[in-house]
């Protein structure tokens, strides 16, 4: 798309997440102000869902550059098998949340029980970078940004001792990291039952991933000290590019409406992407399928679902950052100062973004 954008080739339409149809391509003035679908039914309809769907869809400028279809809940996921082998059940309370302290005892009895390698910490690149942000944040309640998402903040002390904390396991010998892993190889592991769980699960991930699963992923949220997390969250919808033609605009409208609102395509749209719905009328999508079950355990993971700090200005400079500080601390470098640089790097590319 970067590309396009340059050559100016870009398409009408693009399906994408607020981090980029609002805080990229909308800031730097390519988007079309969608305000126009966001009337007043579809406003209280979507905000019912979530307040925070309408926030990360509009701009600063009060510009709409999203219009949301579906939604979900980053979680994590246990080999359910293994997991009870290792009588490390215990450790999991009946709604699938956990504390930072119950986390290490199940890493405790896995290793106990013979497991090799119980988890890997990827850092190879950006892909899934939502596991490892939100296992490092939660596990002593971090904030990721300010509340305004104008300051990156995981050099906090409360995220110095979560990345601290992962230093320490793998040192330990109760994780375990891979430099050059993102996170589709490591979901490959866990699906091959090499590792017994993976930082980078939802709903579509399992629902990929069944028929090279012998055992039951198990999906829980990440672990922390209060015991009650703050997960990361997707919400995809669409944007239209500026190409200048206002036919191809009033016809692109028209489809988004169609593909999102209309009673019966807009459900079958969203049960095609395995996510849930953003308006609340839609009800159970799900209800009388095959998948009622498997999506009901996800939907009750959204209760948790955390700030959208994605929205942040200089979130593409964030994310390579990210990946690089942790193969820093894995290599020995003190976790304080690369925490620091990382913070730095990235309240950088913020303050470069804003001012442009």
């Amino acid at each position: 798309m970067t590309a396009a954008i340059e050559a100016g080739t870009t398409p009408d339409i693009i399906m994408e997440g607020p981090e980029r149809l609002v805080s990229n391509w909308g800031a730097k003035g390519k988007m079309i102000d969608l305000a126009d679908l966001w009337d007043d039914e579809a406003l209280a309809d979507i905000s019912a869902t979530s307040e925070a769907v309408v926030a990360a869809c509009k701009s600063e400028s009060g510009a709409y550059y999203e219009y949301p279809l579906c939604m979900t809940t980053h979680t994590m996921a246990i080999n359910k098998e293994l997991f009870e082998e290792a009588d490390a059940m215990q450790y999991i309370n009946d709604d699938r949340t956990w504390t930072t302290e119950n986390f290490e005892k199940a890493l405790q009895a896995l290793k106990d029980h013979g497991v090799e390698t119980t988890g890997v910490v990827y850092c190879g690149g950006q892909g899934g970078d939502q596991g490892t942000r939100a296992l490092a944040m939660n596990l002593y309640n971090a904030e990721f940004t300010n509340a305004d998402h104008t300051e990156w903040t995981m050099n906090s002390e409360a995220g110095v001792k979560g990345l601290q904390q992962l230093v320490d396991w793998c040192d330990a010998g109760l994780l375990s990291y891979d430099s050059g892993a993102v996170a589709s190889d490591e979901i490959q592991l866990f699906a091959n039952e090499t590792i017994a769980m993976s930082f980078c699960w939802n709903a579509a991930n399992q629902l990929t991933y069944a028929a090279e699963t012998a055992f039951t992923p198990y999906p829980v949220a990440f672990p922390s000290e209060s015991g009650t997390p703050e997960l990361c969250g997707g919400i995809w919808g669409f944007g239209i590019f500026d190409n200048g033609d206002a036919d191809k605009i009033a016809a692109s409208k028209i489809f988004i409406e169609f593909i999102c609102d209309d009673a019966t395509q807009g459900p079958i749209s969203i049960s095609n992407t395995g996510f849930f719905p953003v308006r609340s009328s839609y009800g159970n999508i799900y209800a009388g399928t095959e998948d009622e079950e498997r999506m009901e355990t996800y939907a009750s993971f959204q209760k948790w679902l955390g700030d959208y700090y994605n929205v942040t200005l200089g979130w593409a400079e964030q994310r390579t950052a990210w990946w690089n500080m942790l193969q820093q601390i894995f290599d020995g470098e003190d976790v304080q100062a690369a925490a620091d640089a990382y913070v730095e790097t990235c309240n950088t590319a913020t303050a470069d973004a804003s001012a442009n």
